[in-house]
């Protein structure tokens, strides 16, 4: 199961980047992190861009709330979100 944990500053858990995907969407979970299939390349920070806008969306927050906090040249990551306690991202990634 998934990992999501409180940190000072909102939530965080790890996820598992697939890039060039047919398209954006959770696709199971690895080990402790979410797997995570993208449409966007792993170049120039593309993946990256759409891992935060794929995530804004889904927990219906502003982007400036979902960032990456490690893994920035990694198909593994931690994310942060901002403003959400551990329980309330787990209830609307629905995991």
């Amino acid at each position: 199961m998934a990992e999501i944990k409180n940190a000072p500053s909102g939530a965080t858990f790890a996820v598992k980047v697939h890039p060039r995907a047919k398209k954006n969407a959770i696709t199971g979970e690895v080990g402790d992190a979410i797997k995570l299939a993208l449409t966007a390349p792993p170049v120039e920070g593309k993946a990256n861009e759409a891992c935060i806008d794929f995530f804004a969306k889904l927990l219906n927050l502003p982007r400036s709330s979902v960032t990456i906090a490690a893994g920035h040249a990694s198909r593994n990551k931690v994310i942060r979100v901002a403003a959400l306690s551990a329980e309330e991202v787990r209830k609307r990634l629905k995991i």
